[in-house]
């Protein structure tokens, strides 16, 4: 017991100053400083980033960061970020497109089946048309049409 008294006068006859005194001579030497031109060479670092540490508070408001990193985390690091969610969307509606171009070709095939089935003048055009089939008493004239190329 009688060391911690000793080393509790020890403490107190060093003369330091408390937080509080050290905080109130740090406020009023960054006050001088602001109002004086002089420069002190110990702290002139910690005055060239004074005007850089002027961030307005409303800026470290919890909402507007948290909001911020959402809208970011959303924009480009989600797996189901909306660049990609763009692409995916325009791809679903090719595919689409593409489903109904081949439902119609697969209904028009299904049609000249039919009329296959059912009709001998039809197989005999279809013969003509698509395998360059003819009689034995004809002649073959095949024309081609210039194609537009632009």
């Amino acid at each position: 017991m009688q060391y911690i008294q000793k080393e509790r006068l020890n403490l107190e006859d060093r003369n330091e100053p408390s937080v509080k005194e050290r905080f109130v001579r740090n406020v009023l030497m960054e006050k001088n400083l602001e109002n004086s031109e002089e420069v002190n060479p110990l702290l002139s670092e910690r005055v060239r980033i004074r005007p850089f540490l002027k961030i307005p508070s409303w800026l470290f408001n919890k909402y507007l960061l948290a909001s911020v990193f959402f809208i970011v985390w959303m924009l480009f690091f989600d797996p189901r970020d909306i660049p990609s969610d763009f692409y995916r969307r325009a791809k679903y509606n090719g595919l689409q497109n593409n489903e109904k171009h081949l439902n119609r070709l697969i209904s028009d095939t299904r049609k000249e089946l039919e009329l296959l089935k059912t009709n001998a003048q039809t197989i005999e055009k279809y013969a003509r048309e698509k395998y360059m089939m003819k009689k034995d008493n004809e002649d073959l004239f095949i024309t081609h049409t210039p194609s537009e190329s632009n």
